[in-house]
């Protein structure tokens, strides 16, 4: 009896919980506070979003955001108005400044009405993201209740190299969206790198090198393969101050600097030891082309760099030359100062310990690494500090020395910004700890990773340290299982699939019906693409024949080609990329049934329901002369499959298909 008492017991306290945990709404990040009322509030499909009157000039383009992300989440119809609210209305409004919220704060009240105010239009502006999230999760209706919600730290961010990878703006917009519908504040744009020698011959001259913005002053220094014109990068600042993101740009100098010598390389540094990609601190040359080429991004009345901070990198220099690098450092700081711009950079300055002063006042520092610069060199310097230490917050695609994922369970569970890999961590509340940012780096340039496979990596990551940058108090009554359910149902952003999610299987022909294409035929279809993982089967029959190099896929991305190179085989590109199916030849005039399959390692052919190759694991091995050792590279063989089409107008495919069906494979986290 005794026994019975104790499990009807445990089960009553069970199911205590879970109500608990279902009556705060379950949004990321978590909300700070929530006060529950009974019943819900339906908001009608067209409905009205009222402005406060005396807010209208500030909240508009908020309220215009809000009612665009309603009508592409939900197929919701909002008109934008001012006045006082009524029933089912979203009214948002400005309140008196509030220490406890600060500027990006909110209150969020749902009774007969959403009311939704802050003391800053950017608190608003998270208010709605919130109460979005809620609106997807809460199908049957929203909770009623009220929540005060506010950010733990103040900088909650993002680095992402485009220096060493091209990222398409188009890709750099939705990454605002996504970094936007999850709190985060900062993105930082990595804008000049270079690959690492070792795979390129040993040979700087042949070693890949880019620096991505359009140049007046340097006719010839912009990447060939990709890069920003100054008009879209302005544009997407703009974006993003809309949607609550700063934009960082960085130019990496005086390391990681070969774009630069390329360009003229009387400006490498003369010592040859020190690599190619090494700045020489001596020449006033050098000093000459950086004083111009900052100055045409942050000069002038209408600077490239529209907001407050530009980051100068200032990483990974020789330590031979000490006291030169903190003269170059201290320099470049002065010279962002004396445009009113902050300066932000990675720092060295515990590996480059001298006597030459640097003026560190009001900088930000990426406190990234415990050999060059952590957290506590940093705060015992004055800096103001962002936590981005490698060993936790580092993303490397394809490398056996960071992160190819993050570890999402140890940094939900464990991590708080005030850590560094030594163990040591900050005393809570340092006013100059401000935040954290996690970074991915794409150091093996040619290694075949695609923008999809960064953001698979990259979005769990986001998801958590979401999370636990804005602090969300309600955090502590979700275990990491659940939470991870709940980051595996949300979406990415409003109107954003970059993961290219597909809800259940899709006939893309209708059954047995049999598509004759003749080259220049192409067939639109309901989905654009499907990610991992999944299956995308056919019946296929060429013609006798058949066209070279044929399009058979097409999609916003990449394209599936048969007969490569006039072989029968098939073969996928996307991102320059090429890559084939070796071991089988497809037979002309027959029907064969195709099976391809798809996931975050790789990608298999099936044919006839038959096995016959799985594109993964191929290796490169390469001898690195600085260090006499081999080194290697591990090779992206993965496919989003491509939807939007079948055939082409111009080098499409010859023949008959049917049955083409897709088949999201997803198992749902338990």
């Amino acid at each position: 009896m005794k026994k019975l008492f104790t499990l009807i017991v445990s089960l009553w306290v069970c199911s205590l919980a879970a109500w608990a945990q279902e009556s705060i709404p379950q949004v990321i990040p978590a909300l700070q506070n929530w006060k529950g009322y009974s019943g819900r509030l339906v908001l009608p499909g067209e409905g009205r979003i009222v402005i406060e009157p005396s807010a209208e000039a500030q909240l508009g383009e908020v309220a215009a955001t809000l009612a665009d992300d309603l009508k592409e989440m939900f197929g919701r119809m909002y008109r934008v108005t001012t006045g006082k609210p009524s029933r089912q209305d979203i009214y948002l409004y400005l309140a008196k400044p509030d220490k406890a919220l600060g500027e990006e704060g909110y209150e969020l009240d749902i009774r007969s009405h959403v009311s939704l105010g802050a003391s800053a239009p950017k608190g608003v502006f998270w208010g709605t993201r919130t109460l979005l999230q809620m609106l997807y999760n809460q199908p049957e209706g929203l909770q009623k209740g009220k929540a005060a919600d506010f950010p733990a730290y103040a900088h909650r961010g993002f680095m992402l190299d485009t220096g060493r990878k091209f990222f398409s703006m188009d890709f750099l917009k939705s990454y605002v969206k996504i970094l936007s519908f999850y709190k985060m504040n900062e993105f930082q744009i990595h804008l000049n790198d270079n690959g690492f020698v070792e795979f390129f011959n040993n040979d700087w001259n042949q070693t890949y090198a880019a620096f991505r913005l359009e140049s007046d002053c340097f006719p010839g220094l912009t990447a060939k393969d990709g890069s920003y014109t100054k008009a879209e990068f302005k544009e997407f600042q703009k974006l993003a101050n809309r949607y609550g993101i700063e934009i960082i740009p960085e130019i990496d100098v005086p390391a990681h600097s070969l774009a630069f010598t390329h360009y003229n390389p009387r400006l490498a540094a003369e010592k040859k030891e020190y690599g190619m990609d090494h700045l020489d601190l001596y020449k006033p040359e050098v000093y000459a082309f950086l004083d111009t080429l900052f100055a045409e991004y942050i000069g002038g009345d209408d600077p490239v760099f529209t907001g407050p901070y530009v980051h100068i990198g200032t990483d990974e220099y020789n330590i031979k030359e000490v006291e030169q690098f903190r003269y170059f450092t201290d320099y470049y700081l002065k010279y962002i100062r004396s445009f009113g711009k902050i300066p932000r950079l990675w720092g060295s300055l515990k590996q480059m310990k001298g006597t030459t002063p640097v003026d560190i006042k009001g900088c930000y520092v990426n406190a990234w690494n415990y050999g060059w610069l952590d957290l506590e060199t940093a705060l015992k310097e004055g800096y103001k500090v962002i936590n981005t230490c490698d060993a936790y917050l580092y993303i490397v695609p394809g490398v056996n020395y960071y992160h190819d994922y993050l570890d999402t369970r140890w940094l939900y569970n464990e991590w708080t910004p005030e850590q560094m890999n030594n163990g040591f961590e900050v005393e809570k509340g340092n006013p100059d700890l401000l935040g954290a940012m996690f970074a991915v780096w794409n150091d093996r340039v040619g290694n075949g990773i695609s923008q999809q496979d960064v953001h698979a990596r990259c979005f769990p990551a986001l998801q958590v340290l979401s999370e636990k940058m804005w602090g969300g108090e309600n955090r502590n009554r979700m275990p990491y299982e659940a939470f991870e359910k709940l980051c595996h149902n949300m979406p990415e952003a409003p109107g954003v699939n970059l993961l290219a999610k597909v809800k259940g299987k899709t006939a893309l022909i209708p059954s047995e019906e049999v598509l004759v294409f003749s080259g220049t035929d192409t067939v639109n279809t309901v989905l654009d693409e499907i990610g991992y993982p999944y299956a995308v089967e056919f019946e296929i029959c060429p013609d006798a024949e058949p066209v070279t190099d044929a399009v058979l896929f097409k999609g916003p991305h990449s394209v599936v080609i048969t007969n490569w190179n006039g072989t029968g085989k098939f073969a996928f590109r996307r991102e320059g990329y090429e890559f084939v199916f070796h071991n089988y030849r497809l037979p002309a005039a027959q029907w064969t049934k195709i099976r391809i399959e798809g996931d975050g390692k790789g990608t298999s052919l099936f044919v006839n329901g038959k096995l016959e190759e799985r594109l993964e694991g191929r290796v490169g091995e390469v001898y690195n002369a600085k260090w006499k050792r081999k080194d290697r590279i591990w090779y992206m063989e993965m496919l989003v499959f491509p939807l939007r089409q079948i055939g082409d107008s111009m080098m499409g495919f010859k023949g008959k298909m049917k049955n083409v069906v897709c088949i999201p494979q997803e198992k749902e986290v338990q």
